[in-house]
């Protein structure tokens, strides 16, 4: 009997190296190489995902290939094409990762639900039997008659019943519990994804069939498996927001065909997951009387303006070292800005803790949040509340200057939209001809937005 030979794998890039080392080579991750078991034999595999089987190789000039336009399906749910960027692409892979019951299999089911009414769609299960599909179906009160199903977890099986069923749209739930027969290491290792997704995405291209695979994340909330497989496919998209609350977000991280950071909003509710055309009515507390440290900034994100209120509480600290937490924000931002600040404000928060959030569970990334977030600390240190048909939003940076942002006609349309009759903003985000029913107030520099409210 031939002793198994074994080959040592990076978990983050899928790099193989002939030994154990703690750190990858190719990479650079720690404690990322694990043991499996190499790969039987040499396979054959198609050279790329377009692969039709000729020999031949074809140098040609971009301007030979001519452009086709993209014919897009809608699923049927509103805001789960806006993260797709307008529609279901044929032939396009997705990816979909998120925490355990937080509602991947929930919009799935319903899209596939919605989709075949006009096109054959396979929802192929690896994790729960037909049996929970079914009950999770009835639950949701969904018309799922059209939907085929099929419980296998080996990949060459599934192709062969795809092949025979050739449906226009396919899921995969899991891709960690498929395997192939080719590899002898247990299913969910790095080579078993990585050469099961391969399979699939080439299979998805040549037949021109949409494909979702859903994914399962670790600890830190990243897509478990190798780093490579969010480079195989077409679209990552990732659920943000804690299983507990009622809202889920839905956002585009990669999108070869539309807009990343686009965000998707819906509502779980018993029937399943409810878009939410509205979102900024659901991140505006609107207090009944004003308060202190809170503002209400227009973020932008992917294409969509959004109203979220950003909160700060800035408390004398016992501490020798005073505290700075943030919820939704970048930390080492908030320590940055409280530094200009002290420099150029002449605000001293040394002996202070503060901490700001962003209500309702949005994470914003984008510099459009300084102003605010000063606004809002000098709101509690002083407690002098802010009114509330203000919006706020630009970027500050280390000499003081309030430097404008992108999209600022479409911010402030926004918040227009919504009620608000006022606006602090970057002196070149002012618009020319202004807009009817708002007061905008452009500034320069950091005292000078500390006092356009005073």
């Amino acid at each position: 009997m031939s002793k198994t030979k074994y080959v040592y794998s990076c978990s983050a890039c899928g790099a193989q190296a002939p030994k154990w080392a703690g750190q990858c080579g190719d990479c650079g991750a720690w404690n990322t190489i694990i043991e499996m078991a190499a790969a039987a034999g040499p396979g054959r595999h198609p050279r790329f995902a377009g692969f039709t089987g000729s020999l031949s190789t074809e140098i040609v000039s971009l301007t030979e290939v001519s452009p086709e336009q993209i014919t897009r399906q809608a699923t049927g749910i509103g805001e789960f094409d806006r993260v797709l960027g307008g529609g279901l692409v044929p032939g396009s892979v997705s990816l979909i990762g998120g925490d355990p019951g937080i509602g991947k299999s929930t919009l799935l089911l319903q899209t596939l639900v919605q989709l075949a009414l006009t096109q054959k769609v396979l929802y192929v299960t690896g994790e729960e039997s037909l049996q929970q599909v079914s009950l999770r179906a009835h639950r949701l009160g969904l018309e799922a008659s059209r939907v085929r199903l099929l419980a296998e977890t080996q990949i060459e099986q599934i192709l062969l019943a795809t092949q025979a069923e050739q449906p226009d749209v396919i899921v995969i739930d899991s891709i960690q519990t498929v395997f192939t027969e080719q590899l002898q290491s247990a299913p969910g290792s790095v080579a078993q994804v990585r050469e099961s997704a391969a399979q699939l995405v080439r299979f998805a291209k040549q037949t021109n069939t949409a494909l979702f695979l859903v994914g399962h994340v670790t600890k830190e909330g990243t897509l478990a498996g190798p780093r490579v497989l969010e480079h195989m496919v077409d679209t990552v998209l990732y659920f943000e927001g804690d299983s507990g609350s009622r809202y889920r977000l839905v956002r585009a991280i990669k999108n070869r065909f539309g807009a990343v950071n686009e965000l998707g909003v819906f509502a779980m509710t018993e029937t399943g997951l409810k878009e939410v055309t509205n979102p900024s009515a659901i991140f505006l507390s609107r207090h009944d009387a004003q308060v202190s440290g809170s503002v209400v900034m227009v973020t932008l994100e992917g294409s969509r303006p959004l109203l979220v209120e950003v909160q700060a509480l800035v408390d004398e600290s016992p501490l020798s070292n005073p505290r700075r937490v943030t919820v939704g924000l970048e930390h080492n931002r908030l320590a940055m800005l409280l530094a200009v600040l002290h420099r150029h404000g002449g605000v001293v928060t040394h002996d202070q803790d503060v901490f700001a959030n962003v209500v309702g569970g949005v994470r914003v990334t984008e510099t459009a949040a300084d102003l605010p977030i000063l606004m809002s600390i000098m709101s509690s240190l002083r407690d002098r509340p802010l009114p509330n048909d203000v919006v706020v939003f630009g970027e500050i940076g280390l000499a003081g200057e309030i430097r404008p942002v992108a999209s600022g006609q479409e911010r402030l349309h926004e918040a227009q939209k919504h009620g608000y009759q006022r606006a602090v903003v970057p002196k070149g985000n002012v618009p020319k001809k202004g807009i009817a029913g708002m007061e905008i107030t452009g500034v320069q520099r950091l005292d000078e937005a500390l006092n356009a409210l005073n």
